[in-house]
């Protein structure tokens, strides 16, 4: 049976590492447990992360923020599937606990970004009922 829980604790936090690494290979675990708390202190940035039978499948990172156009909305800022247990419905149970996290916190909406070649996602959020409604734009300062 599935658990779908919030990583509140560092250790939880550290579980979720190697599924975030596959889709944010940039990171270190010691830089992972720092900027995920320091994100959850500033803008309240939260892993959740879904369990069965011990083992981790799936974590989204997400944060509940409000903004003149859409009012209250849920971000999801990360959401992968560890890539030995795709296809298999985990990223489904997530995605659907994300909505119901966001409605019960009087969220208006739910929005994220994929990158443009990351077509695989694209199928999947499509089928999750998501729809392309912008562009992003940006510009490196580094």
């Amino acid at each position: 049976m599935s658990n779908i829980r919030i990583a509140s604790e560092e250790s939880e936090i550290l579980q979720c590492f190697p599924i975030i690494k596959q889709l944010r290979s940039h990171l270190t675990e010691q830089g992972f447990i720092q900027q995920v708390q320091r994100q959850n202190v500033d803008y309240g940035y939260q892993l959740c992360y879904l369990e069965e039978a011990g083992k981790l499948h799936c974590v989204a990172g997400f944060r509940i923020s409000e903004c003149l156009s859409n009012g209250k909305y849920l971000y999801i800022d990360d959401l992968v599937t560890d890539e030995l247990h795709r296809s298999r419905g985990f990223g489904e149970k997530v995605f659907e606990w994300l909505v119901n996290y966001a409605r019960l916190n009087g969220c208006n909406e739910i929005g994220l970004e994929s990158g443009v070649q990351r077509f695989a996602a694209h199928r999947f959020y499509m089928k999750q009922g998501m729809h392309i409604s912008s562009y992003h734009f940006s510009v490196s300062l580094k």
